[in-house]
């Protein structure tokens, strides 16, 4: 694929930052295999509070192998996450470090990895590449996997603002809903029974105390009272 053509995957990676996480570590690492030389498939991971929430791989062997780490709780991966720097595996055949990685490695074909860590808010995100031949992926040789695993970074923590700009905009809209509802129930009751704002809001409060349910619940049955559903005097 010629370089020049990264800059679009990368803009791609970036458009994917409202599509879902998984989607966008699926997209990630789809990249990695495709742009690093002699990267034959990646794996791309998300951690937070020291455990995977999504990951994504090119090959099943690739996620069976995150997965023996995790079990085996050590292995190249976890010590790239554990210590927030880049940790590579030369050759697997040669590998003391993490023999239980290093055997599963060799039995699906991987002779070498290397694991780059970016931080992200709450968490960070892991880009493991893997290599059919011993020692053609490195940290500090690999330029393009760097690039890559920046894309990456940025991508997450876009992903992770626009998740949090959603959820922010979700329990404004709430609270607006429920004040708006309480505020109904309160004219309709102050209405009807001749009192104020204050005596209307306790009478409401009381009822949801009794019932075990939320003053929004008892103020939407009183607005529908009104509307025709019960009686306006329910609460």
């Amino acid at each position: 694929m010629p370089v020049e053509h990264l800059g679009h995957e990368a803009a791609e990676l970036l458009s994917l930052s409202n599509g879902g996480e998984a989607r966008s570590l699926n997209k990630l690492a789809e990249l990695a295999a495709w742009q690093v030389p002699a990267c034959a498939g990646a794996h791309a991971a998300v951690w937070r509070d020291g455990e995977v929430v999504s990951a994504a791989a090119t090959h099943p062997d690739l996620a069976e192998l995150c997965d023996l780490q995790l079990a085996a709780g050590t292995g190249p991966l976890l010590a790239a996450a554990d210590t927030g720097i880049p940790v590579s595996c030369p050759d697997t055949l040669d590998e003391t470090r993490w023999p239980e990685y290093a055997e599963a490695a060799l039995r699906r074909g991987i002779r070498c990895s290397v694991h780059l860590v970016r931080k992200l808010p709450g968490g960070a995100m892991v880009l493991s590449l893997f290599g059919v031949r011993p020692g053609v992926l490195d940290a500090e040789s690999s330029p393009m996997a760097e690039t890559v695993a920046a894309f990456g970074g940025a991508m997450l923590a876009n992903a992770t603002a626009y998740d949090q700009a959603q959820r922010t905009a979700s329990q404004l809209k709430d609270a607006v809903v429920s004040r708006s509802v309480v505020d109904q129930a309160k004219g309709i009751l102050m209405h009807a029974l001749g009192c104020d704002a204050d005596d209307a809001l306790r009478r409401l409060r009381r009822e949801s105390q009794r019932r075990h349910v939320k003053v929004t619940e008892v103020a939407a049955e009183v607005v529908a009272g009104a509307q025709g559903a019960k009686g306006p005097r329910s609460a």
